[in-house]
Order: C-alpha cells, then structure tokens, then sequence
C-alpha cells in the first residue's frame, strides 16, 4: 500500500512539473541561440496570476553531478550571474568559471565507497516572473548543469514587536 501511495505522489509531481520543464514560450524568440562552445537551457514557470507571483521566488543553482568520497563537502568554482537582453528588457543568466572544485579535508576511513552527488556552485534567487522564460546560457563540456526550486512565502504578514 506504502509503495502505491508513494508511486502515485511521484505522478502527481511530475504532472505538476511538466509545466516547468517544458522550453516552449512565445517570448524564447527574443533570446539568441546559444554562442559557440556555449548551451542554452530553458525554464518555463508554471503560470501564476500577477498578484500571486509577489509570493514566489526562482533560485538556480549551478553544479555538475560527480563522484565524491561521501565524508567532505564539495563546491564548484561556477557562479550565475545576471545579464541583461539589449532591446528587450528583459534578463537572461550566462554560468561563468572553469569548474574547478574545493574541499574539507576531512579524513576518508578507509574502503569508504565513493558517492554521485550534486555538487553546488553559487546560487541565485530572482523574482518568479511566469511570462517570460528563464534562459541561462551554460560553458559546453564541463558537465555543468542548472537546477532550480521555487520558494514560496506564507500570504500572512507578522507584525514585528517592540523590544
């Protein structure tokens, strides 16, 4: 029964996100292929009326999936950073660095199996804007991937208190 429930909210979720992953927008036009040894990649919002969208924010994070020892922590040396669309106004996003990565150092016990894992770059939060796509312009192989997750804000203000 658990394995049913738990297959159901995963279609649930990823009929939820279809929406999101699909790089189809009227407004794609605007942007320009990607340059040479650049990709682009594509976000498509799910749509969310104008007053709706004060309440929602987009962080992109860079990273590449890579083997680690599964003790340290990991960051890539890759940033986001915000450009702007001459003509249009509108904002487009170019990944930058090398990929190279840092660690802790951490002593590895021995016979420790190595671990896949996501390991972050810097991250960016931009306003959640459903009427244009976001379009981040990636270094071609380096292995550099963009996710992104949408943090949302309870509708409620909280008065704050003399102290």
């Amino acid at each position: 029964m658990n394995r049913l429930i738990r297959t159901l909210l995963v279609l649930c979720h990823l009929a939820l996100a279809l929406p999101a992953m699909s790089a189809d927008h009227p407004e794609l036009k605007a942007f320009p292929a990607a340059k040479e040894n650049m990709e682009r990649l594509v976000i498509v919002l799910p749509h969310k009326e104008r007053g709706e969208e004060d309440g929602f924010m987009v962080e992109l994070v860079v990273g590449k999936t890579m083997e680690t020892d599964g003790v340290n922590n990991y960051h890539l040396g890759a940033s986001i950073k915000e450009l702007d669309l001459k003509g249009w106004g509108y904002t487009y996003y170019e990944v930058s660095g090398k990929g190279q990565t840092a660690q802790t150092l951490i002593g590895v016990p021995p016979g420790a199996p190595p671990v896949k894992k996501f390991v972050q770059g810097s991250s960016l939060k931009i306003r959640y804007n459903s009427r244009l796509p976001i379009v981040i312009y990636v270094p071609e192989g380096n292995g550099f991937e963009v996710r992104y997750r949408i943090w949302s804000a309870e509708a409620e203000f909280k008065p704050a208190k003399k102290g």
